[in-house]
């Protein structure tokens, strides 16, 4: 819900989310939710309360979530639960993204409508939590990947159309497709090949016809591939991706949402004994490739927006941040970059209008003690979060 009060943000340092280079002793002007101005620190400025911070950055966009999962080790026992007990976990996950500094999220797929119903419940003003973007379920082949969470099992073209009409139908926003196996399903081999491309495209064209867009869980060189070639806007995980699909990538303007946070955190838990040996083993056998071939993709010239796969084993919706530092550490971007893959380049990816902090954007900002020149961990604990022009959460002082 917009605050009516008048802000000013007395930055030391601002990162607008662009790439751009930090501009420098500027106040960023906050009034009816949005941002009217940035001006220079010396410019009068008429507020009702001033704040400042050694650096402030656009809100975090977290590009892949699931908010009925907590990060538990075992997602088997969790699918247990009630749908009660589902909705009341993405609640609450929802206002740990959001007091971490993440005011949007995209919801790829759960059991139900959780997701969809907390987003309408956040947007009413009725719970704290970030904009959410749902895909209600996740559409994958009989037996496939993500069935035992929730997933909407689709054979044949005409099947995948009439499956996007039900997410549509329940209240969802984009279309998740399940191209390959995956690693929390078991049985379901990584690099293999599940929804084909003429069912893709089917639910595409039927997604697109409502004007929604289609993210893929592909983690196979030729799944992932197939997916490019059926049309959709974004590859999640991307793992085993080669240079053919590279070549994909940019010439259909799809973006790659990494996920490296997701693997990165089953490997190094894998010692605790708390997970399924056949997560460890596929997520382990994963993990250098992931790393490769990521890197070399960024460094191709693909578009990669920011995206945790939060809620997956120890990736907890609330450590946003370590994806972020993931991009800079794993596969070279800097801190800018990583900045902006986690704000612009996801707004871009998702068609919102936050994730940029300039005249008429939505007043979606993080106040940091910290700055971002030459790393990311002032990301980890921001002082004050504002989304649509409210503080949202105040760690210290405020």
């Amino acid at each position: 819900m917009q605050n009516s009060t008048r802000l000013a943000v007395r930055c030391g340092r601002l990162y607008d989310g662009t790439g751009a280079a930090p501009r420098t002793n500027v106040t960023v002007v906050i009034a009816g939710g949005a941002i009217e101005s940035v001006v220079a620190n010396d410019a009068s400025v008429a507020a009702e309360r001033t704040l400042e911070a050694a650096a402030v950055t656009p809100g975090l966009i977290n590009a892949h979530v699931h908010l009925e999962f907590s990060g538990e080790p075992d997602l088997g026992v969790v699918v247990l639960a009630s749908p009660g007990i589902k909705t009341l976990t993405a609640a609450a996950n929802a206002r740990r993204s959001l007091e971490a500094g993440v005011t949007t999220v995209r919801d790829l797929g759960g059991t139900g409508s959780n997701a969809i119903e907390v987003r309408d419940a956040i947007a009413a003003g009725n719970l704290p939590g970030p904009t959410i973007v749902p895909a209600g379920r996740a559409l994958c082949m009989t037996g496939g990947h993500g069935h035992f969470i929730g997933g909407r099992e689709t054979d044949g073209p005409w099947e995948a159309r009439k499956a996007v009409r039900e997410q549509l139908k329940a209240g969802a926003e984009c279309i998740k497709l399940i191209a390959t196996g995956g690693v929390l399903t078991k049985g379901a081999v990584p690099g293999q090949d599940q929804l084909s491309e003429e069912e893709m495209h089917a639910a595409i064209v039927e997604a697109r016809t409502h004007g929604m867009r289609v993210a893929a869980h592909a983690i196979g060189t030729s799944g992932i591939k197939n997916a490019l070639r059926a049309g959709v806007d974004s590859i999640e995980h991307g793992h085993l991706l080669d240079d053919e699909a590279i070549d994909l990538f940019r010439a259909n303007d799809a973006f790659l949402v990494p996920t490296l946070a997701a693997v990165s955190c089953i490997y190094e838990h894998a010692t605790e004994g708390r997970q399924p040996d056949f997560v460890v083993r596929k997520a382990t056998a994963l993990y250098e490739s992931a790393r490769v071939n990521i890197a070399h993709a960024y460094r191709s010239g693909v578009a990669i927006a920011g995206g945790s796969d939060a809620g997956t084993p120890y990736n907890y919706h609330a450590n946003y941040a370590y994806e972020v530092e993931l991009m800079h550490t794993l596969i070279g971007m800097s801190p800018g970059e990583a900045l902006r893959a986690a704000t612009q380049t996801a707004a871009r990816l998702l068609g919102v209008s936050s994730g940029v902090i300039e005249t008429g954007r939505p007043a979606d900002l993080l106040l940091l003690d910290g700055d971002l020149e030459t790393e990311t961990l002032a990301l980890r604990s921001p002082r004050i979060v504002i989304k649509a022009g409210a503080i949202a959460a105040s760690h210290g002082n405020g």
